[in-house]
């Protein structure tokens, strides 16, 4: 069912009306190659203020935040030079287990990857955030998995500008069980993850990756969000849920596939990705 659309959202705005666009072309299914001219954006300030209109226009709320392209091999896919956020929004986060729509989604991959819970606010500064202060507001890590999508096609060709005003690819996640508290202990820039795809009973591959792969290590990628936002005039807030990038090369889906990353003492996340 088609949400409300925006009458809330600013009609006189550009970010307005390149978020009204992205999000019908959302509950429709359909793609478009490129948002247009009156309202495209044309620089990543431009995109990341037209992504914050999208839980305007969509009625729904912000209960996190993703990063995208957190390899030099994901931002060569998509030609961008360096992480983009974005928002993980109410309605399309998942527990694990769980099945996720396959309905409209052009990308059909997973990725397996290191979320954490926020503590406490992070709020702009004029100062960048340390690490240590970062971890320091951190609840709990949990192993989770993203199933992005974009509704601009060819995406890889959209440039960042655009990719940031469809919120950075973000489409679906799955949040597994909280990690035990030894993770705070362990070098998550050497933590393994090993990942599966199964059709029914069948093991159809396996993949394994680490840490490494999220711009070195999953705390470097969370500061660096952590800094993203504050640039943005953007708190951080108590309760948000940041995942980090994918650990490994994205895996490939089919319907009815059932995706399994083990990241061992840590725990591990599932999910189905529905047969229609």
């Amino acid at each position: 069912m088609k949400q409300p659309t925006s009458a809330s959202a600013d009609p006189l705005t550009s970010s307005g009306q390149s978020a009204q666009v992205i999000w019908d072309h959302w509950q429709s299914g359909q793609v478009i190659s490129t948002l247009p001219e009156s309202c495209r954006p044309l620089t990543p300030e431009q995109g990341y203020a037209a992504q914050a209109q999208l839980s305007i226009v969509s009625g729904r709320s912000v209960i996190g935040w993703k990063i995208a392209a957190t390899s030099t091999n994901g931002q060569a896919h998509i030609n961008v030079n360096g992480p983009l956020a974005g928002r993980l929004l109410s309605g399309q986060v998942f527990e694990s287990g769980a099945t996720v729509p396959s309905a409209g989604n052009r990308m059909r991959v997973a990725e397996p990857e290191f979320a954490f819970a926020m503590a406490q606010d992070l709020p702009p500064q004029a100062t960048p955030y340390t690490q240590q202060q970062v971890m320091a507001a951190v609840a709990s890590l949990h192993p989770a998995i993203e199933v992005p999508d974009s509704r601009l096609a060819p995406f890889t060709a959209a440039g960042e500008a655009q990719l940031l005003a469809d919120n950075a690819c973000a489409r679906h996640f799955v949040l597994g069980p909280a990690a035990p508290n030894v993770w705070h202990n362990l070098d998550l820039s050497t933590y393994p993850v090993h990942a599966s795809v199964e059709h029914g009973n069948q093991l159809k591959y396996t993949r394994d990756g680490t840490g490494g792969n999220v711009l070195g290590d999953p705390r470097i990628a969370l500061t660096w969000l952590a800094n993203q936002l504050s640039g943005l005039g953007i708190t951080l807030q108590k309760g948000h849920v940041v995942t980090t990038g994918t650990c490994m090369v994205p895996l490939e889906l089919q319907p009815g596939d059932t995706v399994s990353a083990e990241y061992g003492q840590l725990g591990s996340v599932t999910m189905i990705f529905s047969e229609t």
